[in-house]
């Protein structure tokens, strides 16, 4: 069974509803007919009956049972307003700026999650990673245990000798521009603290890098190295090794070869970039030209809240809808 199947079927045994405040992208109405009829989420799409109904039909899309909100209209806005005056109090705003400013779809998308109206949110297929993160980040924040968030993606390759029967996780591949040895370290637990949750099984995680246990000498792997360090120290418990080549990480006879007695190499199936320009250039080379199914989401917030690359499918948006729903599930189990 694939990675995605086996997630519906853990998505169906709790259905979570996920708010979709892109409701004017033929995708998002997509995306909800399909997971309403795999029954795997709960869709709430912000918009006008009159607009979301219309599209639908336009489409050929089945939307029975979906819940539509007129965000203009809800009977909530005056309680978001004076929590999103409150959570922002310290940056001077007003409950007069915060009622205009949930006049913007995802952000009152993101206030019904922060409120607990809604189990998580799903967006980003017309708005920028920048304009969706910086309304998630100020108010939904990140998990107490954690000081950073970070965007991975689970891929499912063709090739099932690669990572975890052809499964791995990157990151971060969209959001942290060049994250120091601490903050790579953490995104190297959170990553693999994902993988275990969402695949179920061990995490072994590679640092990446141009160098392979010390082939060549530069700060960009002094900060790799330094980052290896950190994590073994602070995250014992996660299997990790670095810093590696990508064929040393994934390809067996190489990882032997290139840094034997090596718990990780040749066998990772988290791939932890050095930064930002390496992740999303290798993220989009692992979908485009390995033919990968690709599904982003956000990890180390406190509330499930997930960005969607804009040049994404129909079936990968309902793919990270129905991961934000078993992310939901898990929250609510580990409160």
């Amino acid at each position: 069974m694939s990675f995605i199947e086996t997630i519906k079927q853990r998505a169906r045994s709790d259905v979570k509803t996920i708010v979709l405040p892109e409701s004017e992208d033929d995708r998002t109405i997509l995306a909800a007919a399909k997971v309403l009829a795999e029954k795997t989420a709960q869709p709430i799409i912000i918009g006008t009956e009159e607009e979301v109904m219309g599209s639908a039909a336009r489409l050929g899309a089945d939307l029975t049972g979906v819940q539509i909100l007129d965000h203009t209209k809800s009977a909530e806005i005056d309680n978001y307003a004076a929590l999103l005056a409150e959570i922002r109090a310290k940056k001077g705003m007003t409950f007069d700026m915060a009622k205009s400013l949930l006049s913007d779809k995802l952000t009152f998308g993101i206030m019904m999650v922060k409120s607990g109206d809604a189990d998580g949110l799903v967006s980003g297929a017309c708005h920028t990673s920048a304009d969706m993160l910086r309304p998630a980040l100020q108010i939904i924040k990140t998990a107490p245990e954690r000081k950073i968030a970070s965007i991975a993606f689970m891929f499912e390759l063709p090739d099932k000798t690669i990572g975890e029967d052809g499964i791995i996780l990157c990151a971060d591949c969209a959001l942290m521009q060049d994250p120091t040895p601490e903050e790579l370290a953490e995104i190297g637990a959170e990553s693999a603290a994902s993988f275990e949750a969402l695949i179920g099984k061990k995490a072994k995680v590679a640092f990446l890098c141009h160098s392979t246990k010390g082939s060549a000498n530069h700060p960009f792997v002094d900060k790799v190295v330094e980052a290896v360090k950190i994590a073994k120290e602070k995250y014992p418990d996660v299997l990790l090794d670095g810093e590696l080549q990508l064929d040393a990480a994934i390809i067996p006879e190489i990882g032997a070869s290139k840094a034997p007695g090596s718990p990780v190499a040749g066998h990772a199936n988290v791939l932890i970039f050095p930064n930002l320009e390496a992740g999303n250039i290798g993220y989009k080379l692992i979908q485009r030209i390995g033919k990968a199914e690709a599904y982003s989401f956000l990890q180390g917030l406190a509330a499930p809240v997930n960005d969607l690359s804009r040049g994404c499918s129909v079936d990968e948006l309902a793919g990270v809808i129905v991961i934000t729903a078993v992310q939901a599930q898990q929250m609510t189990a580990s409160k």
